[in-house]
């Protein structure tokens, strides 16, 4: 997979991008993020600014529509030179986007290629909306900063989907919200067996594989049912 992310600030990317899974998977050259900083298609060199007071008045900058087409269509085209490939996934961070969950990653985790842009201040002019027609995607209902803590989260989700970035490829089966199970993952326990009197229940320790089977389903059932009753009441889903 390809990710470009478009961005205003690609240094806020330099730790993330170093370490965990993230790094191993891009070592290993299963994924490969990019960074473009938007101010490179800025046409008012040396000051590279890419944002305006918005038309009507009103509070802020807006990010500007001729910089962020001309960036778009400019890494498209790189792609495209590159031979056959996987058309471009674009996706806008936004606050007023479709509400990013496990579905959506999973959905996005088949696309080859993928393109986040990052807005900044009251957000990009609407006509970058209009013109490039991209996915517009939130990752909840709260405003951030800017945009890029928001395509890291995408990032983490969808890149942990790739096979061969977990150590085991079922791991992510049964994960809270996952394609194994839409409900909420079961509590689970390692070593020591008892620590200031809280002990692991009994039946994860007798090697009945349909007893603990069982005691997890019946888990599953009674944390989503205390914690997010809500999705207990949803029709099923693959």
């Amino acid at each position: 997979m390809r990710i470009d992310v478009v961005t205003l600030f690609p240094a806020i990317f330099d730790g993330y991008l170093t370490q965990s899974l993230l790094h191993k998977a891009i070592v290993r050259g299963l994924v490969d993020i990019k960074r473009h900083d938007l101010r490179n298609w800025a046409d008012n060199v040396p000051h590279r600014k890419v944002d305006d007071r918005p038309f009507g008045g009103g509070p802020g900058m807006l990010i500007q529509v001729e910089p962020t087409v001309s960036c778009v269509r400019e890494i498209e085209s790189e792609i495209l030179s590159e031979g056959e490939q996987p058309p471009v996934r674009k996706i806008l961070l936004t606050p007023q986007g479709k509400r990013f969950d496990q579905r959506l990653a999973e959905d996005i985790a088949t696309s080859g290629r993928i393109m986040l842009l990052c807005g900044r201040y009251e957000g990009f002019d609407q006509r970058v909306h209009d013109i490039l027609e991209p996915e517009e995607i939130s990752v909840g209902d709260f405003v951030l900063n800017g945009g890029e803590v928001a395509a890291m989260t995408i990032i983490d989700a969808v890149v942990r989907l790739i096979p061969g970035v977990l150590g085991d490829e079922s791991s992510h089966q049964d994960d809270s919200f996952s394609r194994g199970n839409r409900l909420l993952e079961f509590p689970q326990y390692t070593r020591p067996r008892e620590f200031e009197g809280h002990f692991v229940p009994e039946v994860l320790l007798s090697g009945d594989h349909a007893a603990i089977a069982a005691w997890r389903a019946e888990q599953t059932q009674i944390r989503t049912k205390a914690r997010r009753s809500d999705l207990l009441d949803e029709p099923p889903q693959p």
